[in-house]
């Protein structure tokens, strides 16, 4: 019997942003992106980290019995979110946002800064599907709506919450 006749891919949705600068608001956001994608039974990917966004996308992704991996850029779990399902120890920093992007279906930028963009950019690469919740002091921010480079892969798209950008991400996936 081959996998995909008895059981189906789930989605992989990469939730990237703020780590150790993340506000109250971006941390609240984050676990309510974390609930949406485990009702809709998608998987969270992330930093893995302890903090910021990484940790509140998996509390809330945990609190619907989601499933969450988180891709750690150390060669230890020392700063892995206890609600990690999956840690992938890279040891490679920051390279590892390039893992993230290549393994998600869609990314969910919730603010951030450089270490975001690059994510996000990467995202972009690949052509996966990017969706920024506006204003959030995001650095991918000045991209919604507009293409990052002239080849035009894929379209950045904005969100004004935590619902409606999952329904993006999901709506935006290719079949």
């Amino acid at each position: 019997m081959v996998i995909g006749e008895c059981m189906k891919r789930r989605v992989l949705i990469a939730v990237v942003g703020h780590g150790m600068h993340a506000k109250e608001e971006h941390m609240k956001i984050a676990e309510g992106v974390g609930r949406e994608i485990a009702k809709r039974e998608g998987i969270v990917i992330c930093g893995g980290h302890s903090f910021g966004i990484m940790d509140f996308v998996a509390k809330g992704a945990h609190r619907e019995n989601g499933m969450t991996i988180g891709i750690i850029p150390e060669d230890d779990l020392s700063k892995t979110s206890k609600y990690v399902d999956v840690p992938i120890i890279t040891g490679i920093s920051f390279a590892r946002n390039q893992i993230i992007a290549l393994s998600c279906d869609a990314m969910i930028v919730i603010g951030g800064g450089v270490g975001s963009l690059t994510e996000a950019a990467y995202a972009y690469r690949f052509s996966k599907p990017v969706i920024v919740i506006k204003e959030l002091e995001s650095i991918v921010e000045p991209y919604i709506g507009k293409y990052m480079d002239d080849k035009k892969t894929v379209k950045i798209l904005g969100a004004k919450n935590a619902k409606e950008a999952v329904e993006l991400a999901f709506k935006s996936i290719k079949k």
